[in-house]
């Protein structure tokens, strides 16, 4: 199907629901352009870029899911870090987040590799695919609620698209916690009312699918130890024993 930009809320909620699969939908999200402030900020973190990498060509743009077609788990994140996913094109890769997420991947079995630094580095998942809440970079890592449930409709249908083989969800952080549901019922997954409380570690049935909470992998929870690699590790151990 021809790919235009979705340029509002009305235009991204009918062509994410037009979308026949993954690649097309992928597609969409690259093209999107609904969310002008965050339209407005990732470009200019392009432009200006971090001195660091003054000799990259970013990304800049709206940053789609990782992971295969078929995958048994999803990961669901808050947003692409400016210099992280903005920069590189893929989710989670470039900051130190992505390295705290795919080492824990590697460990259990659910990555061919335990970095993620560019899109071209070899890294394949297994059974896994890893998405974001928000997929535009925001201002202070802080999407708004208007921007989070613009963009719900890209998650509802990647949701969708994996449904016949999805069975657990890994939501890190508060933030994917509360947009999860929404996504899910708007899919016709049976929810829980009323809808449960955010927690690390939280298990939470709904229709067929397992949702785990767990602390999101943001420095400000990995430096001071409020999330740790042996945590991070039970979820995925959790996830993989599930989705068997």
């Amino acid at each position: 199907m021809p790919i235009t930009a979705a340029s509002d809320a009305d235009s991204v909620r009918r062509q994410a629901a037009a979308v026949p699969d993954l690649d097309t939908l992928d597609a969409g999200v690259t093209q999107c352009r609904a969310c002008p402030r965050l339209v407005a900020w990732r470009e200019e973190v392009a432009w200006t870029k971090r001195a660091a990498y003054a000799g990259d060509d970013y990304w800049g743009r709206p940053v789609p899911g990782l992971g295969p077609a078929d995958a048994r788990i999803a990961v669901v994140g808050l947003a692409p870090a400016a210099h992280g996913g903005n920069r590189t094109g893929r989710v989670f890769t470039g900051d130190r987040s992505g390295d705290w997420l795919f080492a824990s991947m590697y460990r259990c079995g659910l990555a061919n590799q335990p970095t993620s630094v560019s899109a071209d580095d070899g890294l394949e998942l297994f059974g896994v695919r890893v998405a974001a809440a928000v997929r535009c970079a925001p201002p202070a890592n802080a999407p708004t609620p208007a921007e989070r449930d613009t963009c719900r409709p890209w998650l509802q249908q990647e949701l969708h698209l994996l449904r016949d083989t999805l069975r657990v969800i890994v939501v890190l952080g508060g933030f994917g916690w509360t947009a999860l549901w929404p996504a899910l019922a708007a899919i016709g997954v049976p929810v829980p009312r009323p809808r449960p409380a955010f927690g690390h570690g939280v298990q939470v049935h709904a229709g067929t699918l397992s949702v785990l909470g767990c602390y999101h992998v943001s420095q400000q929870n990995t430096f001071t130890g409020r999330l740790t690699e042996p945590m991070l590790d039970t979820v995925f151990a959790q996830a993989l024993k599930l989705a068997t």
